[in-house]
């Protein structure tokens, strides 16, 4: 995805707003709006939006693991479920 190959300025997003609106729909590519002919701002469905944010918490979710194995913040599997069994009182 190349955002350099979806920049309209914010005339056209005034006068095509419903075309704009289906065509971000459709296509799942962001567009770029450019004022005074410098990028102003990124838009994009809302469902790409909340696919965007769904794919940056599992991002942080791995960075997180990532950080908790290179400080040594882990216990092995056999560990993990009988911590759960404990605090589900199943022994």
């Amino acid at each position: 995805m190349k955002l350099s190959e979806n920049i309209k300025p914010i005339s056209y997003l005034k006068a095509n707003a419903a075309d704009v609106i289906e065509n971000l729909k459709t296509t799942h590519q962001p567009m770029v709006i450019t004022q005074n002919g410098e990028a102003a701002m990124v838009i994009q469905s809302v469902a790409d939006y909340e696919q965007t944010l769904e794919t940056l918490a599992l991002l942080k979710i791995l960075a997180q693991s990532q950080q908790a194995v290179s400080n040594g913040k882990t216990v092995t599997s056999a560990e993990a479920f009988s911590q759960l069994r404990q605090r589900r009182g199943l022994k």
